[in-house]
């Protein structure tokens, strides 16, 4: 694990936490933030004792306000064609440990999309989620155009997009934008809580259930269902499939090995 600037990193009992740390900018997501987490996730993914990964923002103020608008506004055309936060929040997406976003603040734009890229949100009710970039005349290009529209549906997702409509986590857990919606003193054991019921589980069929899920989504329903077929044909052959159905019968807890 590198020296990071703008990203606190601490593992604690099987978790990561990834915290924005640049209050004073409300945790704009500039160059350096995003490739730091980009090292983070990286570093991660090879880390075995890491079963999840928490994101969150540092200040309690603001998750993400969204991307250094400096620097977008030097950007030209063919850098939108280069994967960056995008390819990032694919990655994020794409991760084998479970991802959750724990959002206090604002989480607008590219922050929004962060935390949509994650497997659970986790959200107070001050909380302020938008994707307002049609204000600066471009549109939601990491990702929330899509994913957004398959959360909460494409006609609410067109609103808040097309209106710019920011929504507060009450709301936000109302049209199933988050999961859990807690006050500002219980986020951080809220997220401890649902990651302490995801590491009860077996780590490989967590990684194979975020496949076929990921996958599954967005093609045919009958090559989804072969997706989970032959996800779940691999599971089978675990060792964790043995331990955790021995643990069942004989009423203990399983002791899951990853293999």
């Amino acid at each position: 694990m590198g020296n990071f600037s703008n990203l606190l990193v601490e593992k604690e009992a099987g978790i990561m936490w990834l915290t924005l740390n640049r209050p004073e900018t409300r945790n704009a997501l500039d160059a350096n933030t995003l490739a730091e987490i980009d090292a983070a996730f990286t570093d991660a993914e090879t880390d075995t004792e890491i079963r999840v990964i928490v994101l969150q923002g540092a200040g309690g103020k603001s998750f993400a306000a969204g991307a250094d608008i400096k620097q977008l506004h030097d950007r030209h055309a063919l850098e939108a064609l280069i994967p960056g936060m995008q390819g990032l929040y694919s990655k994020i997406e794409g991760c084998s440990k479970v991802t959750i976003a724990a959002v206090t603040g604002y989480a607008l734009g590219g922050g929004c999309e962060l935390a949509l890229a994650c497997d659970i949100r986790i959200a107070t009710k001050k909380a302020k989620f938008g994707l307002p970039e049609l204000n600066l005349g471009i549109i939601p290009g990491a990702g929330g155009t899509q994913r957004l529209s398959r959360i909460i549906g494409k006609g609410r997702a067109l609103d808040m997009i097309l209106t710019g409509k920011i929504i507060d986590g009450e709301q936000a857990e109302r049209v199933g934008l988050v999961t859990y919606l807690t006050d500002e003193e219980g986020l951080v054991d809220t997220a401890k809580k649902v990651a302490a019921d995801v590491m009860k589980k077996g780590p490989v069929a967590i990684k194979l259930v975020k496949l076929a899920v990921h996958k599954g989504y967005d093609v045919d329903s009958e090559t989804a269902m072969w997706i989970e077929k032959l996800s779940q044909a691999v599971v089978f052959n675990t060792e964790d499939k043995k331990e955790g159905t021995l643990a069942f019968l004989e009423k203990r807890n399983a002791n899951f090995t990853n293999r």
